[in-house]
């Protein structure tokens, strides 16, 4: 399993997903993932519940260079609490939340238009 601070230095699309790893850049990660302008990185949460500002801040410390964050919210939808929007909202950031099979799809939509994208994946059983 990755340790927290395992990361690929640059943003790349993800390739595949599911039986709890994400493949992307010809490697694969256990658990659940960060894809952000410095790169992808090992994240904790497991489920919808153990999302918040604290579990973003690495997406927080890049608010300049991200202006949608989509959380991958494992196989069911959640519903992102207001305090959670609006701290995000604070630094510039707009957020959507959907299961992590949509949203690894519409992140590399997003990415391969070259905008400025971040997503929050929760892995997948």
């Amino acid at each position: 399993m990755a340790t927290p601070d395992a990361h690929l230095p640059y943003q790349v699309p993800i390739d595949g997903y599911g039986r709890g790893l994400f493949h992307f850049a010809g490697m694969a990660s256990a658990g659940s993932v960060l894809a952000l302008p410095s790169g992808i990185h090992a994240w904790t949460p497991l489920a919808p519940g153990d999302i918040d500002a604290a579990a973003l801040q690495l997406v927080i410390d890049q608010a300049d260079r991200i202006e949608l964050l989509i959380i991958g919210t494992g196989t069911d939808p959640w519903l992102i609490p207001d305090a959670l929007r609006w701290r995000l909202r604070d630094v510039g950031i707009s957020v959507d939340a959907m299961p992590t099979r949509a949203a690894a799809s519409t992140y590399n939509v997003l990415l391969g238009e070259g905008r400025a994208v971040a997503c929050a994946l929760l892995a997948l059983p």
